[in-house]
């Protein structure tokens, strides 16, 4: 498995922007396509985006398109997740998890691994 540890979640206004990170270590991290989740209160978790091993293929949720974007250095073992004109409704944990295989997927049960997860709270 690997260990995944998030970072750069806070308190934003509506129309802001934040990055968060996601390091990485134990399996090699170039092995594993990485996604982002996030759950709001109430709410089951959800996909976010995913991206494969080499960066070259990413998937995005319908209601992030345009506004994320996801993105990684596996020379740094880590993944990051840009997100701009942020929207209340984007108020939730948000989490980083690699997959069992190279590629980027929509699906929760692609992935094995979860950080502990990281805030994110927007006002409107």
């Amino acid at each position: 498995q690997v260990q995944l540890v998030e970072s750069g979640g806070g308190s934003v206004q509506a129309g802001g922007s934040l990055r968060l990170s996601c390091a990485a270590s134990g399996r090699t991290f170039s092995n594993s396509g990485m996604g982002w989740f996030r759950q709001a209160p109430g709410k089951e978790r959800e996909f976010v985006a995913a991206i494969n091993w080499r960066g070259g293929n990413t998937y995005y949720a319908d209601s992030v398109k345009g506004r994320f974007t996801i993105s990684r250095d596996n020379a740094k073992n880590t993944v990051y997740l840009q997100m701009n004109n942020l929207k209340p409704e984007d108020t939730a944990v948000y989490y980083c998890a690699a997959g069992r295989t190279v590629w980027a997927s929509r699906d929760s049960r692609e992935y094995d691994s979860w950080g502990q997860g990281t805030q994110v709270t927007v006002s409107s």
